[in-house]
């Protein structure tokens, strides 16, 4: 069921506002754009108020100016008509072309641009009776109704009063010559325009917040609606456990592959397993190719078995391993000397199995810093453990 009005009341997030913008939904202010477009045309007839004043004189005489010729023809006169006002169109069309540009100016500056079709796609839920009643009296129907019934009694109001205080000098254009009347004409409606282009600058202030306004209150989104988009934007929990499985599985695939090309494993016997690796001048110290623990170290060691890869069963080691060194990255400094140590005892055996011979040498002890060593961290002071298994390989 669709979240009620009531119910929406946090702020619209970022992903929302972008998404009206894309249907269309913009904060824009119609009566920014009437003043803008208005104030726009009075400026330009300011400053072109004495080419247009020769203009109008010269129009008017020339209207004015007929013979007996033209009189007994109508067709003639009709002739006359189109070219003043193909006269008048030269000055009138640039004039109003300007006050469009300027209004749409004002609306980029508004609400921005944005180009879309979706507005002019067919919206069959608009021909419901009960939802257009809704939209009627709503209350941004409402409030837009209100303040456009405000500015035109603001605008009768003051035009009005505006004539009342002028009347006399509107009445004394009649008994002036034309040239003079229309100056005085000009200089009486040029007051007139800008006072109201005042009163339609007051409402634009108001109304370019409003509209952003009531834009986000409609914008609004309930507990539900947030948390859909939530889920929406993180993904599906259970799918995304699933790809963090997958690639676990895939990285494990990718680590127990290099198990046999390992020069040895160290293990503690039952809870971890590091395979290690070195190669004389191309690695600056031994590498860590893979490591686990429990089940995965069980695996490890199976595989080592198998590619007849060594195993050192060095408790101390195998855990400060597990824990200080990652998967392919060098081993920390301070367990150098124990890792060298192992390997050189890897080498040796190596040669002597290649040699036919056994080993005489038994499996080294390496020594740990006590500190890199989990299990010292968990238990302090405590003394190293005297059942703990010794050091012991297997080939």
């Amino acid at each position: 069921m669709a979240d009620s009005a009531q119910d929406r009341k946090l702020p619209a997030s970022r992903r929302k506002i972008e998404k009206a913008r894309a249907d269309g939904q913009v904060a824009r202010s119609r009566d920014l754009g009437h003043f803008t477009a208005v104030t726009g045309g009075v400026a330009l007839l300011l400053a072109l108020a004495p080419e247009l004043s020769d203009w109008m004189t010269r129009l008017l005489a020339t209207g004015l100016r007929f013979d007996r010729s033209q009189v007994n023809h109508p067709e003639a006169m009709v002739e006359r008509l189109l070219v003043l006002t193909q006269q008048m169109s030269a000055v009138l069309v640039p004039l109003f072309a300007t006050m469009v540009v300027v209004a749409l100016a004002s609306s980029l500056l508004s609400g921005g641009w944005n180009f879309t079709f979706k507005p002019l796609l067919p919206d069959f839920t608009k021909l419901d009776p009960l939802s257009g009643l809704g939209r009627v009296f709503s209350g941004q129907q409402l409030t837009t109704t209100l303040k456009a019934c405000l500015l035109a009694l603001v605008l009768g109001g003051v035009g009005t009063a505006y004539l009342v205080v002028r009347w006399n000098r509107h009445a004394e254009l009649l008994a002036m010559p034309l040239p003079a009347a229309l100056a005085a004409g000009g200089a009486l409606l040029q007051d007139g325009l800008l006072l109201l282009c005042g009163v339609l600058a007051a409402f634009a202030l108001v109304d370019v917040p409003l509209q952003r306004e009531l834009l986000m209150r409609r914008l609004r989104m309930s507990v539900e609606e947030m948390k859909k988009e939530f889920k929406e934007q993180e993904g599906n929990a259970e799918m995304k456990g699933a790809m963090r499985r997958r690639m676990r599985e895939m990285a494990n695939k990718r680590m127990m592959a290099q198990v046999p090309l390992a020069d040895l494993v160290v293990m503690n016997p039952t809870h971890y397993a590091v395979a290690l690796k070195y190669e004389d001048g191309k690695m600056a110290a031994p590498k860590v190719v893979a490591k686990g623990a429990d089940l995965m170290a069980m695996k490890i060691r199976d595989l080592a078995r198998e590619a007849k890869v060594p195993v050192l069963q060095a408790p101390a080691l195998a855990r400060a391993l597990y824990a200080h060194a990652e998967v392919d990255q060098e081993i920390p400094a301070r367990l150098f000397g124990a890792v060298a140590q192992v390997l050189a005892w890897v080498y040796q055996l190596r040669e002597a199995m290649a040699a036919g011979r056994a080993v005489k040498d038994q499996a080294p002890t390496p020594e740990v810093p006590a500190d890199l060593d989990p299990h010292n961290q968990l238990k302090p002071g405590n003394p190293p453990d005297p059942a703990a298994p010794s050091a012991g390989a297997e080939a």
